[in-house]
C-alpha cells in the first residue's frame, strides 16, 4: 500500500519494503493551461528537468560527476541511472524516470537530493506556480508496487523556479526518504549545484 507523504515526513525504505534494492524514482507534472505565476502568461514549451545531487556525509556533492541529469545520464558507480529527458510534461504519469541500485550506491555518499528546475525559466517567464499535479514516487523495481508519492501543492511555489523534491538517505545503513518540497530561485540546475558545493 503506498503511503502519501506529507511535507517534510520521513520513512524508513526498510521497513515498507525489506528486500528493496533496485528503486525507481518518477517525477510528473501538467501544465496549468491559463495565465498565472510571476510573470503572467507563459509561453507553450515548459521543460522541468528532474536530477539527483549525490551528497558525501558533510551534504557536500565533491565532484562533477556526482551530478546525474539529462546530459549525464548515469552514475560513474551505475548505481544511479537517469532515463532520458521529458521537453513537455505532456502524458499521463511519470513524465521522467530515475532508476537507483541501493547496494552499489558508493559507501562515501550518505544522500540522494532529487531536484527538479525549469529549463530557461527565465527567458520562458515560468514559474512552480503554473505546473500542477507534480509529485515524486518511489517504486520497488522487483515487484513494481508503489512504497511512496509526495504530492506538490503548486500555488504555494509562486515565483519559485527550482525545487528540492525529496531526499533518499543512509541512516545508520538503513535507507530512508524525506519529503522535502522545498521551492527557491534558481536560473538552472548549475544553481542549486552551488547549494551543496
Amino acid at each position: 500500500m503506498t503511503i502519501n507523504l506529507a511535507k517534510g515526513q520521513r520513512i524508513s525504505l526498510k521497513k515498507e519494503a525489506p528486500n528493496l534494492t533496485k528503486v525507481m524514482c518518477g517525477l510528473g507534472w501538467d501544465v496549468n493551461s491559463s495565465k498565472g505565476g510571476l510573470f503572467g502568461m507563459f509561453s507553450q514549451n515548459f521543460d522541468l528537468d528532474s536530477s539527483v545531487l549525490c551528497l558525501n556525509s558533510q551534504d557536500k556533492i565533491g565532484r562533477n560527476d556526482n551530478v546525474v541529469y539529462f546530459a549525464q545520464l548515469r552514475h560513474p558507480s551505475g548505481a544511479i541511472i537517469h532515463q532520458g529527458d521529458n521537453l513537455t510534461g505532456k502524458g499521463a504519469g511519470d513524465d521522467e524516470q530515475i532508476i537507483v541500485d541501493l547496494p552499489k550506491i558508493p559507501s562515501n555518499l550518505n544522500k540522494l537530493v532529487f531536484v527538479v528546475n525549469i529549463y530557461n525559466c527565465l527567458q520562458r517567464k515560468q514559474d512552480f506556480s503554473q505546473v500542477n499535479n507534480a509529485f515524486v514516487r518511489l517504486v520497488d523495481l522487483s515487484n513494481n508496487k508503489e512504497i511512496a508519492r509526495y504530492n506538490l501543492n503548486g500555488g504555494e511555489y509562486q515565483g519559485q523556479t527550482g525545487m528540492i523534491m525529496a531526499e533518499v538517505y543512509r541512516d545508520n545503513e538503513e535507507w530512508k526518504m524525506a519529503a522535502i518540497g522545498k521551492g527557491i530561485k534558481v536560473n538552472g540546475l548549475e544553481q542549486l549545484v552551488q547549494l551543496y558545493s
